[in-house]
């Protein structure tokens, strides 16, 4: 017996998805320089499909504050300000601050050894000057972590934190010029195998904000 057909609208969805998560990918590992432009004939040339599904993926990234559509119609990425900046490293700090907490109790050993190898990894793209790679890399720390808190909805908050933060830790990045790894992961495997909370939420919030403090001018 032959599988249905895929239908119009099938078809349609999927490639709306296509666009979507690549985009969001590209948007929240710091590809794209903030302010960076944007249009639908470029999306849909590029992914090979038509300007509806390049339309519906841009609309929910705009409704998600991954780009911005300015009054004329443009379409491009944030250029933070510095009160945007302070707000959104206030949410990540309650929230991901809030995710280690309830992922203690479930941090077992095999998930400490594979922060560590994850931190070996962001090491690695520190010393190579990799800024998109650093990016994911350390993304993938936290949320690696933030997962046994099994807390989805938090978490789907914390990431949409990030998606706004992208294009902006892509400047941050080239501002530190860094050479060293950051220091707080070192803290907050630590308290993970001390079972040290104060410890923890106390590395989570400092590794989380400091580096957009240095944005704020």
């Amino acid at each position: 017996m032959q599988s249905p057909r895929p239908t119009e609208q099938t078809i349609a969805a999927a490639a709306h998805d296509r666009v979507y998560r690549t985009l969001r990918t590209r948007i929240m590992h710091g590809e794209m320089s903030p302010g960076q432009a944007l249009t639908l004939r470029g999306i849909g040339k590029e992914f090979d499909v038509s300007m509806t599904p390049a339309r519906e993926a841009v609309r929910r990234l705009v409704a998600e504050g991954a780009l911005f559509l300015s009054s004329s119609g443009r379409v491009s990425t944030p250029e933070l300000g510095n009160d945007r900046i302070e707000e959104l490293a206030a949410l990540r700090a309650l929230l991901e601050v809030e995710l280690a907490s309830r992922a203690l109790p479930r941090a077992h050993m095999a998930l400490i050894d594979r922060l560590q190898t994850i931190n070996t990894s962001v090491a690695e793209m520190v010393s190579k000057r990799d800024a998109v790679g650093y990016i994911r890399t350390n993304l993938e720390f936290h949320r690696t972590l933030y997962l046994r808190a099994q807390a989805p909805a938090m978490l789907a908050m914390a990431e949409t934190v990030w998606l706004q933060l992208g294009p902006t830790m892509r400047a941050l990045y080239g501002r530190l010029r860094r050479t060293d790894p950051p220091q707080y992961h070192k803290l907050i495997i630590a308290a993970l195998r001390a079972g040290d909370e104060p410890g923890l939420r106390l590395a989570v919030r400092t590794d989380v904000t400091q580096g957009l403090r240095l944005l704020v001018t």
